[in-house]
């Protein structure tokens, strides 16, 4: 491989709040790593992204900081989302970095000033060509749907920040519900819980490994017990309490009722064309969401439809966009436009 491929590599991002991972053009993905970066607080240094990073987090001490600069899908942060994008790309690529195109997916539901922060991000970084995809179609087209197709296919994109529910036919999102709940609201759902019930306090990650191992949407056939360890609010010192997956249950009901309200709300507004399809079709689960216990049996009492959970769902936004960017000409048609004044 010379130098001459490259600069021409095309680079598919799925910039994730939660995880963000790239898929080079001819390579596959990459790169699969949290979205999270340490950094010197008084010179803004990057000190550890990804991987790393996470393990520092809930331990730095004053002079570090750890943050995630993607919040609901969305950069939060821009000099420190920008500082990752670059890092993350020089992790994957040796060679130069100009003359490159970048597929970004991004939330449906972004505002014109979110996507022209994501697309000046990726300038930054020094790509010269952006195009930006919405994260719902992009999991179509990474689980094999054809989406230039005259016929209905609903996709539930959960990911970290938002939850994406689309309707998508003829290359286009027919009608979309995009919601701010997601994993992270699930995981503080359940810092909430312990503050409340345990007077306990723990971390993100401790709630983040709570819900893969015990969280669930419907009752499990054997409930869990397990043991969650803490800081005390009332002595302040560590302690140990005994939880039940049926109490997590509880803690995360509120947030699974809100996201299976948007997929009902997003049902009513199909054509009935479009309905009578994904009723013979069925529903497509993607994203870290889709993981959680029992949520496609809740979606499916709940809306009489057959779900279905996607091969990989973690990797399917990432696998779409990298589609794109192989058969860009194919593609082109899905992407989000830039508004002309």
């Amino acid at each position: 491989m010379g130098i001459f491929d490259f600069l021409s590599n095309d680079v598919a991002i799925d910039l994730g709040t939660a995880n963000t991972l790239i898929f080079v053009k001819g390579k596959g993905i990459v790169l699969n790593e949290p979205s999270i970066v340490a950094f010197d607080r008084n010179t803004k240094k990057i000190i550890a992204l990804g991987n790393e990073a996470k393990e520092m987090q809930g331990r730095e001490h004053r002079e570090i900081r750890v943050s995630r600069p993607m919040r609901d899908g969305v950069i939060a942060d821009f000099e420190i989302a920008e500082g990752m994008i670059r890092a993350f790309i020089k992790k994957v690529n040796t060679g130069s970095f100009s003359s490159r195109r970048i597929i970004i997916a991004v939330p449906s539901g972004v505002t014109e000033v979110e996507k022209r922060a994501v697309r000046d991000a990726a300038e930054h970084a020094g790509a010269k060509e952006v195009h930006l995809i919405a994260e719902p179609m992009a999991a179509a087209i990474g689980i094999g749907i054809e989406v230039d197709a005259p016929v209905g296919s609903m996709i539930i994109d959960i990911g970290g920040g938002t939850t994406e529910i689309a309707v998508i036919a003829l290359s286009g999102i027919v009608n979309e519900e995009s919601i701010r709940i997601a994993g992270d609201e699930m995981n503080n759902a359940i810092m909430q819980f312990f503050k409340k019930n345990y007077n306990l306090l723990i971390g993100e990650r401790t709630a983040e490994a709570i819900k893969c191992e015990v969280g669930s949407a419907v009752p499990l056939k054997e409930e869990i017990t397990i043991q969650v360890k803490g800081r005390d609010l009332v002595g302040g010192i560590p302690k140990t309490a005994e939880v039940s997956s049926v109490e997590i249950r509880d803690a995360l009901n509120e947030n699974i009722s809100q996201i299976v309200e948007a997929v009902k709300q997003t049902l009513e507004r199909t054509p009935p064309e479009l309905s009578a399809d994904i009723l013979d079709r069925g529903v497509m689960i993607t994203g870290g969401g889709a993981l959680l216990k029992g949520l496609d049996e809740r979606i499916r009492m709940e809306t009489n439809l057959p779900v279905h959970v996607a091969e990989d769902p973690l990797t399917a936004v990432v696998r779409g966009a990298g589609k794109a960017i192989e058969n860009i000409n194919k593609y082109s048609k899905v992407f989000i436009r830039k508004r002309t004044y």
